[in-house]
């Protein structure tokens, strides 16, 4: 089957579900494309709104928050109605059986493009956080991939078809294996700050990590070349990589990660039974994502406060029981999560134009 999925690169959360979902449905058989629906419809104005977006969530959070909690219940129709004249041309270039989308925007899109058709081109709607948001739902969906059987409950209580709602978990590369981890031997810490890069500034933070006996640091800086060149080289405990596409590689080796709850690096350390400090969230969709861990037993926040976020790490990375637990409950997450839900709904959509759950 031909599938088109679409996607934005608002953030890279929704970019890295769609190439995870290109990977399973091309195990399956298939054959995907991943566009950039915004690129496509909006050449000249994505990148100030992709930059904007970067401005809004890195300094503007409480106008980001804002906006999430008066949009809560809001699923916005409109919102997707600039990229209808791209949308068509795209379509008409795809022909596609099946459509995916990895962001809300492009679902809206999508479905206005049904009703106005009208079409009855299957939609399937993957969600890239832990949220039940009503910027998701769109009534020429077809099938929702939800995170967890809680965001199931929060979709069905908000109109959507129980039988159209699945729990999938948030889809990551197949690369992200469980890793056998020898406690006995030297600790590694994994900190990754996001595709930006947003880390702590000061010294003192470097410093206290490189001090912590018997444990070794991975620092992945992201885009943010300067934070690289600060720390690369500066710490004998401390090992500093650029932009890397090979995350799962360095969660392999990590004993504990400390990283800002997104809805991709959460499941992509659930696939890997690697234990999570989050660092305290402020934007609306990473608090959902964070109390989904805590609340599973799967991570702890920690502060962004220097101090209180180096007890944190010491607390954590030191506790052999607590890190044990949180695999364990890894385990028990993972368990409840179908990789292969994707394909399946894909094939039910295309052979039947119907989904049962």
């Amino acid at each position: 089957m031909n599938i088109l999925i679409l996607t934005g690169k608002f953030g890279m959360g929704h970019l890295s579900a769609a190439n995870a979902l290109r990977e399973q449905l091309a195990q399956d058989g298939h054959r995907a494309d991943v566009v950039d629906l915004f690129e496509y419809a909006q050449p000249r104005l994505a990148p100030a709104m992709y930059w904007w977006f970067n401005v809004l969530v890195t300094r503007g959070g409480v106008f980001y928050n804002l906006y999430h909690d008066l949009t809560a219940n809001d699923p916005g129709e409109s919102r997707g109605d600039g990229l209808l004249d791209g949308l068509d041309a795209l379509l008409d270039q795809y022909r596609p059986d099946v459509v995916v989308s990895t962001h809300p925007i492009c679902s809206a899109a999508v479905s206005r493009y049904k009703e106005e058709g009208p079409s009855d081109l299957p939609l399937v709607t993957c969600v890239t956080d832990v949220t039940c948001h009503s910027e998701w739902l769109h009534p020429g969906t077809n099938c929702y991939l939800v995170a967890e059987e809680a965001v199931r409950a929060g979709f069905i209580a908000k109109g959507a078809d129980p039988e159209a709602v699945v729990v999938s978990g948030i889809p990551v590369s197949g690369r992200f294996r469980p890793a056998h981890r020898d406690s006995s031997r030297r600790r590694e810490l994994l900190i990754m700050g996001g595709g930006l890069g947003l880390m702590p500034r000061r010294d003192s933070f470097y410093q206290a990590l490189d001090a912590l006996e018997g444990v070794h640091t991975t620092i992945l800086t992201g885009r943010n070349e300067k934070l690289f060149q600060r720390l690369n080289g500066k710490y004998r405990n401390i090992e500093a990589v650029p932009f890397t596409t090979e995350v799962d590689k360095y969660m392999a080796r990590a004993s504990l990660m400390l990283s800002k709850p997104g809805g991709i690096t959460c499941f992509e350390a659930i696939a890997a039974r690697l234990p999570i400090l989050a660092w305290q969230p402020f934007l609306k969709q990473e608090q959902e994502n964070a109390s989904f861990l805590v609340r599973r037993g799967m991570a702890r926040i920690a502060s962004k406060e220097e101090g209180a976020c180096l007890a944190a790490i010491r607390d954590t990375i030191y506790d052999d029981g607590a890190l044990a637990a949180m695999g364990r409950a890894m385990d028990e997450a993972a368990a409840e999560l179908s990789r292969t839900a994707a394909c399946a709904v894909v094939r039910a959509l295309a052979g039947e134009g119907r989904v049962c759950a």
